[in-house]
């Protein structure tokens, strides 16, 4: 069984903002798996798919951004699963606006939902899926800009970003995080 959780903040007015990718992009994932209904349990929305005859949990955190391991932690240990079949997808500032970077592990790298994550289940070797939002504006603060939704066109670049994002994941549920990186990651320009 793997578990995917998107982050984001729940609520209506958040639900077009930098925050909420990792949600968006659980939402494709609960289409295109024809997962069932969201239930509300564990602090979070849940949605039960299957791949390739694999039980796949999608998981949208209701806790706000800053306590999603108060909603991961429950599920990982009631369903006792192996911390590497946990794959969060969250936003990032240190990424170009559309950029992916598929990562087997790390620290939070001061992204609170991820911090709180490794805080609850007492590790940071989860694989994660980081969707990059771009730095904010000058004059603006960090909340401010991912609180913010995407502009017109940033919307169109984010909406094809996780659209090419869900073959990714289905990868890492098949084939592991390290094929899925090799395969999906942006290849790095050798420096001359």
């Amino acid at each position: 069984m793997k578990i995917f959780v998107g982050l984001g903040n729940p609520t209506p007015e958040y639900a077009a903002t930098k925050h909420n990718v990792g949600f968006m992009l659980a939402d494709l994932l609960k289409n295109e798996l024809s997962a069932d209904i969201w239930r509300e349990k564990f602090n979070a929305l849940v949605a039960e798919g299957f791949f390739n005859s694999e039980k796949i949990l999608i998981v949208k955190p209701q806790t706000f951004m800053n306590l999603s391991g108060e909603a991961v932690a429950p599920i990982v240990n009631f369903y006792k699963i192996d911390v590497e079949n946990l794959i969060v997808a969250h936003d990032d500032m240190d990424l170009p606006l559309g950029m992916i970077r598929l990562r087997p592990k790390g620290s939070g790298g001061g992204h609170h939902g991820i911090e709180s994550i490794i805080q609850h289940i007492g590790t940071q070797n989860f694989p994660r899926i980081r969707i990059g939002v771009g730095r904010p504006p000058q004059n603006w603060s960090v909340n401010s800009h991912v609180l913010s939704p995407f502009t017109q066109d940033d919307a169109k670049i984010i909406s094809e970003t996780l659209k090419n994002l869900v073959p990714a994941v289905l990868c890492i549920f098949s084939e592991g995080i390290d094929n899925a990186m090799n395969k999906f990651n942006p290849k790095r320009k050798k420096s001359d």
